[in-house]
């Protein structure tokens, strides 16, 4: 967060610089200052009418085009910034920081391999956010072997840069490494990513009540950090508390979009309330997203057998357990089946048990294996 004193000192440097151009207009050199004031101070307003006084006496040099592209990029103008920084590098300013902006923005954009081709060994070198997001390329490309492998060789150029070590506990989480996971992110010192990761080791050793200050660290950082959402609302729900957890784990599956965990657990959050629609449209958006995710049948499954549709429980269970043989949906469905031994009836009742979060299977209880599904970044496989 950006200290107020800070902030009381780029804004007093602009109200200075303003009143000095009341005095002298057309002062250029002035006026280039006070358009680096406004952008440090965020005052996109002033800097635009700056900006347009000093184009009608001068043209703008590259410096002055490079922070207008850059005002654009902080206030999500991501064409117009593209277009200054491409026209900079087409005119000999191809340095990595230009790069990095635009590596910046491919990110944004999710034009993830753009975002490979521009973090080249010399902007990793010189702008050490861009071995973070080069990184999360990886990750989000599915190369995630190859990201923990680069983000080794990283991590060595900037051993204490906190994006990086966050970015490679959320790999490391992901490739089922957990003791990897765990010691990237100690080894930050905050970081939204690092701050969740670590909040996910404490929810899964720990337990709720340490793990939910870390994911509230983590959302004072990044407000839409989805894995933080997720795990938020993963400790409400250890704790039994289906109200808090709802709203946390519908905002963090909405922002991750297509993170099958994230719609999993919430399809079982709605399953433990008693509300079956509720369940079943957020599996069925988890099967929209990819067919072959064991745990979105072994929930369908789950709901089948409550509305007494146990031809099509048994069908889907027996995809779940093909698809993963240690699915847990699917296991607690063949086992709800079993016991039902055909009786609709029976099997409605042992549903209503099964609403219960210390109701498992196989040694697993339901809100532990929810728990599961956020440990990692993309519950795909």
């Amino acid at each position: 967060m950006t200290d107020s004193n800070e902030v009381s000192d780029v804004q007093l440097n602009l109200a200075q610089l303003l009143g000095f151009l009341e005095v002298d207009p057309e002062n250029i050199s002035l006026l280039q200052d006070a358009v680096t004031a406004a952008l440090s101070a965020s005052d996109f307003d002033n800097l635009d009418l700056l900006m347009g006084r000093l184009q009608k006496l001068t043209e703008l040099t590259p410096p002055m085009r490079n922070l207008l592209a850059i005002s654009y990029l902080r206030r999500g103008r991501f064409e117009e910034a593209t277009v200054i920084f491409e026209q900079l590098r087409g005119e000999g300013q191809d340095v990595p920081a230009i790069r990095f902006n635009l590596a910046w923005i491919a990110a944004l954009q999710g034009r993830h391999e753009d975002v490979l081709t521009l973090t080249d060994e010399e902007v990793v070198a010189k702008v050490p956010r861009a071995a973070a997001i080069r990184v999360q390329a990886m990750h989000h490309l599915g190369q995630i072997e190859e990201a923990l492998v680069a983000g080794r060789e990283m991590e060595h150029i900037h051993p204490h840069d906190n994006y990086l070590l966050g970015a490679l506990s959320v790999a490391a989480m992901d490739a089922d490494n957990y003791e990897l996971a765990k010691s990237y992110a100690a080894k930050a010192n905050g970081g939204a990513d690092a701050l969740t990761t670590q909040g996910l080791v404490s929810l899964y050793e720990d337990g709720a009540e340490g793990a939910v200050q870390l994911f509230e660290r983590a959302l004072i950082e990044h407000p839409d950090a989805p894995r933080a959402w997720l795990g938020k609302g993963l400790c409400h729900l250890s704790q039994g508390d289906t109200d808090a957890a709802l709203p946390c784990l519908q905002k963090g599956a909405e922002i991750f979009e297509d993170h099958l965990g994230s719609w999993i657990a919430l399809g079982w959050t709605y399953f433990i309330r008693k509300d079956l629609a509720g369940a079943r449209k957020n599996f069925e958006i988890a099967l929209s997203h990819d067919d072959n995710f064991a745990e979105t049948h072994g929930g369908l499954a789950v709901l089948d057998v409550a509305e007494g549709n146990l031809e099509s429980a048994q069908r889907r269970a027996e995809i779940a357990i093909r698809l993963d043989k240690q699915c847990f949906g699917g296991m607690l469905a063949k086992a709800m089946l079993a016991e039902a031994r055909g009786n609709k009836e029976l099997a409605k009742k042992i549903v209503e048990r099964a609403m219960n979060v210390s109701m498992g299977v196989d040694g697993k209880t339901l809100a532990q294996a929810m728990i599961g599904f956020g440990m990692k970044s993309d519950a795909r496989h």
